[in-house]
């Protein structure tokens, strides 16, 4: 089949690298325009651009593909589908129309649970046992198509939103090629959504890693993980702003008030929670890299002590 593939990130370049290894003909590439990275603030192409560059695939950046240009030019590409994954861009319902089997998006979570921009954190955070890939035919709604095929991964008690996030690339490079030779073979069939059981997972923003003490401990270990790599955890230590990069939820209660240290030792760092205790095992001084407990210790600064508040 010509295909063309819509997406920005690492997690769509994966999937795009699947692609290229079939016998499909990727016959374009899209998305989204340039922005500025690095030290310099020079403009750089995203993940999936440099994919393309690399294989020798044309590569389009329109701003939207709201025009009757940018329409044109992907008309002029005669798809048989369009795959998108994480693009960053509303495909109107006119783009939709245009390949001949529509648009099929890899999206990374069981639809109908975790809609929306940031499903792999929400996941973790909300302490789903599991969670996946589900290839959906896209139409104007968020996140409301068809379910084409689903692949399902567990949730394990270590990952953070960074491991599980390249667990699912993976998967989602393997699921859409299973839908594509589905499609050949007129096999792939199209399961409505119950909108009943769909939650919405909102954007991430950094002010949601303020960490809360007086939540449960369990829950906050889960933001932690959630969060990690980005847009991380933190907690104040008066002026100073303490980066939470590892911690574990710990049963045992405490009468002292929420955020109150109580014990620092080479294992880890004790806070009282609203229930519970979370033992910090990593974490990140202002102006220094990310640490162990056990470092912060050896390195001799008397900080995080005992009976201090962290707010």
């Amino acid at each position: 089949m010509r295909l063309v593939f819509a997406g920005t990130p690492d997690f769509a370049a994966t999937a795009l690298q699947a692609l290229i290894s079939t016998h499909h003909s990727i016959v374009g590439v899209y998305s989204q325009p340039d922005r500025p990275a690095g030290r310099g603030r020079k403009l750089q192409p995203g993940p999936v651009k440099q994919v393309a560059l690399d294989n020798d695939i044309a590569a389009f950046q329109p701003e939207t593909l709201k025009t009757p240009e940018a329409q044109r030019q992907l008309a002029d590409l005669r798809p048989d589908a369009m795959i998108v994954a994480a693009y960053g861009l509303i495909l109107p319902k006119d783009v939709l129309e245009i390949p001949t089997h529509g648009c099929l998006n890899i999206h990374a979570s069981l639809l109908p649970r975790w809609r929306g921009a940031a499903p792999v954190q929400r996941a973790i955070a909300a302490g789903d046992k599991e969670t996946g890939i589900t290839i959906m035919q896209m139409d104007e709604g968020l996140d409301t198509g068809a379910m084409l095929l689903k692949s399902v991964t567990t949730i394990e008690k270590s990952d953070t939103g960074g491991s599980l996030h390249d667990r699912l690339a993976e998967l989602g490079g393997k699921a859409i090629v299973n839908a594509l030779e589905l499609l050949e073979k007129g096999e792939l069939r199209g399961e409505p959504q119950n909108d009943d059981l769909a939650c919405y997972a909102r954007k991430l923003s950094k002010d949601e890693g303020h960490i809360d003490w007086s939540a449960d401990a369990t829950c906050i270990e889960r933001l932690i993980r959630a969060f990690n790599p980005r847009p991380g955890t933190y907690t104040d230590l008066g002026s100073q702003r303490i980066r939470i990069h590892q911690a574990q939820a710990l049963s045992t209660n405490s009468d002292t008030p929420a955020g109150t240290i109580l014990r620092r030792q080479r294992g880890g760092i004790d806070i009282a929670c609203g229930t519970g205790t979370l033992r910090i095992t990593r974490l990140q001084l202002p102006g220094s890299r990310a640490q162990s407990v056990n470092d912060l210790i050896n390195g001799g600064k008397e900080l995080l002590m005992p009976g201090q508040g962290l707010r």
